[in-house]
């Protein structure tokens, strides 16, 4: 799933996690959530990150955050999400 637009916040995150909610719901395997363009995320959005990893796990999956920008591996390594959510080490955008 592409999670779109620049931001991901209390704007926003009720429409994505309907979105994130019904796909897991369906998963047979892992639910890739592609974070590629979102520049900016909020508390709100990291609590409905954490509710769905917590619901993946629950359901033998796993949620994986794909093409995080700098700054969002930033703030997950910051509030230490980055110890419990699983962040796609192959896609990390790197930076010149």
């Amino acid at each position: 799933m592409h999670c779109g637009g620049a931001h991901l916040d209390v704007r926003n995150v009720s429409l994505v996690r309907a979105r994130l909610n019904a796909l897991l719901d369906q998963a047979d395997g892992d639910v890739v959530l592609d974070l590629s363009g979102v520049e900016r995320i909020d508390a709100t959005a990291l609590g409905m990150l954490t509710a769905a990893h917590l619901r993946a796990e629950r359901a033998g999956h796993h949620l994986v955050l794909r093409n995080c920008t700098k700054e969002i591996r930033r703030v997950l390594a910051v509030t230490h999400l980055n110890r419990i959510l699983h962040i796609d080490r192959n896609s990390l955008q790197l930076s010149a």
